[in-house]
């Protein structure tokens, strides 16, 4: 399984001579795209819409979830960074902490699996699959992950939307009713004027 990680990094990882073009791309990808998972929970938030405040909740706490596995596999089993090895080349820098699974991978994929299971917002979660599929490229690219990193994320944030999804019933009136009176103290100026809904 190694060997295949590591072939299958080769085989994506830039060069020296790569395109200047496809470096921007991967910059922008790696860096900034996962910047879209907040604004969507709070663009979701400020809705109007119960149903998609409890989505946001819902793939906020899946997201949470997903991370607190990573940190437990990264701690159990340490496996290094390419540049780290070193293998490749790297052109983006980054701590030399535990590789898998990716963290980058895992929030936008749990954000996406999190669409995916509602069938209202299919349609977005696939836009974020899409997403998903871009940032592992770039991260690869760019020497700081291994394809097995990639997967190993999309495996793990699949699990913890499933969870979350599934568990909703039981925490969610609770989770909401705290939520709701956060977002009311956090927001009294802006809803006395009508900026923003109570």
């Amino acid at each position: 399984m190694e060997a295949l990680n590591l072939t299958l990094f080769d085989l994506i990882n830039a060069t020296p001579s790569s395109p200047a073009a496809s470096m921007l791309l991967a910059h922008l990808l790696a860096v900034y795209a996962i910047f879209l998972v907040p604004a969507l929970l709070v663009v979701g938030w400020l809705r109007r819409d119960q149903r998609q405040h409890q989505l946001m909740l819902c793939a906020l706490l899946a997201c949470g979830v997903a991370l607190s596995i990573n940190f437990v596999i990264g701690s159990l089993w340490h496996h290094p960074r390419p540049f780290v090895m070193p293998v490749g080349h790297t052109f983006l820098q980054h701590a030399p902490d535990a590789s898998f699974p990716s963290d980058h991978m895992t929030i936008i994929m749990t954000v996406a699996f999190s669409l995916l299971l509602r069938r209202e917002v299919r349609l977005l979660g696939l836009a974020f699959a899409i997403l998903g599929l871009g940032i592992a490229w770039s991260r690869i690219y760019l020497g700081v992950h291994f394809p097995l990193d990639m997967l190993g994320g999309t495996a793990v944030a699949l699990a913890s939307a499933c969870l979350a999804r599934v568990t909703s019933p039981i925490y969610m009136p609770t989770l909401y009713r705290v939520a709701r009176g956060i977002h009311r103290r956090l927001f009294a100026t802006l809803i006395e004027r009508g900026w923003v809904s109570r």
